[in-house]
């Protein structure tokens, strides 16, 4: 098994939570092999990624902030119009940047307006040609609509790569052939396919398992202050308790 520390974000990842990872694997009786992969000591490989889809035409700088965006979309849904939304629930990019032309971009990226960089979806997809899907284990073959998600973000000022870019790619570059996670990244899968069809890099075997949740249905997430793992195993739950849980039994 391979264990990898997905610490782009290192706003949120503190090391008392890297540390319970660690406990509550080994109390699960999961081992991995060592040493453990740290995204943040890798920017190198997604930059790199980056830089394949942007010869190709895919990727454009987008200058919206996400309060212009919600404020924007909040507006349109006032006034009756409904809104297109993502598989989480969130509103899908506008699209205004990808109106701007060449001069104009050039303009604001030579001012040093704040951005974000976007895949172009949509290019993206003609680019392929043809209908993408993924191996779901015990279900077979589930389509993927990645244009569900929008223009995703690839990288930010605060961080050279977006999570779809860094599992895509770690994914590759570590051999992984399973990938077991939790069913909040079911959909997500769709647009791990574009990016690995674009990169040119194999689709592991998928399995999305069901979410431990608490009382009041919010999944276990130590950012939330939800319950853990550790206060499971405080109130006598056993590993095979679960695993049971998430439908691994």
């Amino acid at each position: 098994m391979l264990l990898r520390i997905e610490d782009i974000d290192s706003a949120r990842c503190r090391p008392e939570f890297e540390a319970m990872i660690y406990q509550d694997l080994a109390w699960l009786g999961l081992g991995w092999e060592e040493p453990v992969r740290r995204q943040s000591e890798h920017f190198a490989d997604y930059r790199a990624a980056l830089g394949r889809l942007q010869s190709m035409g895919l990727v454009y700088p987008a200058f919206e902030s996400r309060a212009e965006i919600r404020a924007l979309v909040a507006a349109r849904e006032a006034s009756g119009q409904p809104w297109p939304r993502d598989p989480d629930g969130a509103p899908l990019y506008p699209g205004s940047a990808g109106r701007l032309d060449a001069a104009e971009r050039a303009r604001k990226l030579d001012a040093g307006t704040p951005h974000v960089l976007r895949l172009d979806t949509r290019a993206a997809l003609a680019r392929i040609g043809r209908p993408l899907a993924w191996l779901e284990e015990d279900y077979g073959d589930i389509p993927a609509d990645p244009s569900a998600w929008g223009d995703v973000v690839l990288a930010r000022k605060d961080s050279p790569t977006s999570y779809h870019m860094a599992v895509v790619v770690d994914d590759a570059l570590q051999g992984v052939s399973h990938v077991v996670r939790g069913r909040d990244l079911y959909a997500a899968t769709a647009v791990h396919r574009l990016l690995q069809e674009l990169l040119g890099l194999p689709a592991p075997r998928y399995r999305h398992h069901r979410l431990i949740v608490d009382a009041a249905g919010h999944k276990l997430s130590k950012s939330t202050g939800a319950a853990s793992l550790q206060a499971l195993r405080a109130g006598g739950a056993t590993p095979a308790d679960v695993r049971r849980l998430i439908g691994l039994d």
